[in-house]
């Protein structure tokens, strides 16, 4: 029997103070990361040149590694099944 405890996975959220979008994908993340026993991340973007490159006004940005998982709103579903299918 393993009794090493579960990996927990880490979600990182890509956005920038005082973005609207940015507060609600968050405040909607932090009950399901307890749910779903995952880590949140959170990226300022205009703390990296490269992020604000690659994202500019594009946000927020829910990523797990370099895979995005959604952008300006948090869709739910596709974080539970996106977690479901790689645990």
């Amino acid at each position: 029997m393993n009794d090493d405890p579960p990996r927990q996975r880490t979600l990182t959220l890509v956005s920038r103070n005082g973005c609207h979008l940015c507060h609600e994908m968050g405040v909607a993340l932090f009950p399901l990361a307890n749910e779903l026993n995952f880590r949140v991340e959170v990226l300022d973007v205009d703390s990296d040149p490269e992020l604000v490159a690659r994202y500019g006004a594009n946000l927020p940005v829910l990523l797990h590694g370099n895979e995005e998982l959604c952008q300006y709103f948090l869709e739910t579903a596709k974080v539970r099944d996106y977690l479901g299918k790689i645990c």
